[in-house]
C-alpha cells in the first residue's frame, strides 16, 4: 500500500492538497495479475484504470487528468465520479416528497443535474484504504445541502479481485425522507485513454426498452423498444454505426445519453452490458443490481485541454455506462423509485470484468 507512482506516472504527491479542510490524495490499487487503479478522494473519482490488452501490455482505459489542480478546474467535472446526492436529471430542479416541494439548482438548461453545483463529485470523501486491493469512501451530506432534505450517510468501496474484477458498492441511510441515485460516471476507451474515437467499439446492452427525452434530456415518460431504431445495441453493435442517423434522440443529443431499461426479474446483481475494443482486444462486462444504464458517447467533449500524459479528448473519445436508477425518476412514479427513509439502507452494486481477446 506504498505505491507512490502510478504504471503511466501519476504521482500521489501530485493529487495531495488540503480542499474545504479535509485531506486529498491518490489511492493506488493493485491486484496479483497487476491490473491497477487509482482513486482520489476528491469526489471519489476513479483518476485511471491499467488493465492488459490482448499482447499484455497494460493499457489505461479511463479518461483522466494529471493531478488535483487539473480535477479542481476541469471542462469536464464528471471524470470518473460518483454523482450524487441523485445522478442524472431532475425536470426543472424541482420535486414533491410527502406533500412538500423542494427546489434544487437548475445547472444544465433548465434542469437539475448530477447532484446540483457542488455535487457528490466535487466533495471531499473519507478514505481508507483497508488493503492492496480495496478501498473505503465515506461523505456525510448535511440536511439541506444543495436543496435535499436529510442528512445522508454515503460509503463507497471500491475493490479490485483477482480475476480482473473492479467491484463499486454503495450504501446510504438518512436521517429523514430524500431522494437517493448513486452511479459512477467514468469515461472509459477500450482502446486506451487518449485514442480519439470509440466508435469502432462493439457494444451490448442488455435493454428491450428505453426512455425517449425531450431536447433537455430529460424522459417524456413511458419507454419504448428498442427495436427498428439505432438505440437497439440488444445484438452487437458498433457505437458509432448508426450515431449519425437522423434518428431524433440521437440529433438531441449528439448522439447518444439515454438510459436504458435492464432486461431482469429482480433486484440482485445481472447482466447489464458488453464492450469491446478490436484494437486491444481488451472487452468489458458490466453487471449491476440497478435498474437501468445510461449510455453516453461523450459527445459535449471539445478536445481543448489536455487531460492525462500529453492526451486530448475529443468528441466521442469516451462512452459511459452509468448504472442507476432513472433521470427524473422522483417526478415519474411508474419508475422504480429513489426514495429513501429513515431505518431503510440504499444498497447497490455494480461490477465491471476485464478481458481480453
Amino acid at each position: 500500500m506504498n505505491k507512490a507512482v502510478t504504471l503511466d506516472g501519476l504521482k500521489k504527491v501530485d493529487f495531495q492538497k488540503v480542499i474545504d479542510g479535509k485531506d486529498v490524495d491518490l489511492y493506488i490499487l493493485s491486484n496479483e495479475n497487476g491490473l491497477e487503479m487509482s482513486v482520489t478522494n476528491y469526489g471519489a473519482k476513479i483518476v485511471s484504470l491499467h488493465v492488459p490488452d490482448r499482447n499484455g501490455e497494460m493499457i489505461d482505459v479511463v479518461l483522466g487528468h494529471n493531478n488535483i489542480e487539473e480535477y479542481l478546474s476541469s471542462q469536464e467535472p464528471y471524470f470518473g465520479a460518483v454523482c450524487g446526492r441523485v445522478a442524472n436529471r431532475i425536470a426543472k430542479g424541482r420535486f414533491v416528497l410527502d406533500d412538500k416541494e423542494y427546489r434544487l439548482a437548475v445547472n444544465n438548461g433548465p434542469n437539475h443535474l448530477h447532484g446540483g453545483l457542488k455535487g457528490f463529485n466535487a466533495v471531499v470523501w473519507g478514505a481508507q484504504q483497508i488493503d492492496e486491493q480495496t478501498i473505503e469512501l465515506t461523505y456525510v451530506s448535511p440536511d439541506g445541502e444543495e436543496g435535499y432534505p436529510g442528512t445522508l450517510t454515503t460509503k463507497i468501496t471500491y475493490r479490485l479481485t483477482d480475476d480482473d474484477t473492479v467491484v463499486m458498492e454503495y450504501e446510504a441511510q438518512t436521517d429523514k425522507p430524500t431522494i437517493v441515485n448513486l452511479a459512477n460516471h467514468s469515461y472509459f476507451n477500450l482502446s486506451g485513454a487518449g485514442d480519439p474515437y470509440i466508435g469502432d467499439h462493439l457494444l451490448t446492452i442488455n435493454a428491450n426498452t428505453y426512455l425517449p427525452t425531450d431536447e433537455t434530456n430529460i424522459p417524456y415518460g413511458d419507454a419504448e423498444p428498442v427495436t427498428g431504431t439505432p438505440m437497439n445495441f440488444i445484438i452487437s453493435h458498433p457505437i458509432g454505426e448508426r450515431i449519425e442517423k437522423d434518428f431524433q434522440q440521437l440529433v438531441f443529443g449528439k448522439g447518444y445519453d439515454h438510459n436504458f431499461i435492464l432486461n431482469r426479474s429482480d433486484d440482485k446483481l445481472s447482466f447489464c452490458a458488453n464492450a469491446l475494443s478490436p484494437k486491444t482486444g481488451i472487452g468489458m462486462n458490466v453487471y449491476t443490481t440497478e435498474p437501468g444504464v445510461q449510455l453516453y458517447t461523450g459527445n459535449w467533449m471539445t478536445g481543448e485541454f489536455i487531460g492525462k500524459n500529453g492526451h486530448r479528448y475529443p468528441a466521442r473519445s469516451a462512452f459511459c455506462l452509468e448504472t442507476q436508477h432513472y433521470p427524473d425518476s422522483i417526478n415519474n412514479p411508474q419508475y422504480p423509485s429513489v426514495v429513501l427513509r429513515p431505518g431503510d439502507i440504499f444498497k447497490s452494486q455494480t461490477i465491471f470484468i476485464f478481458y481480453n481477446e
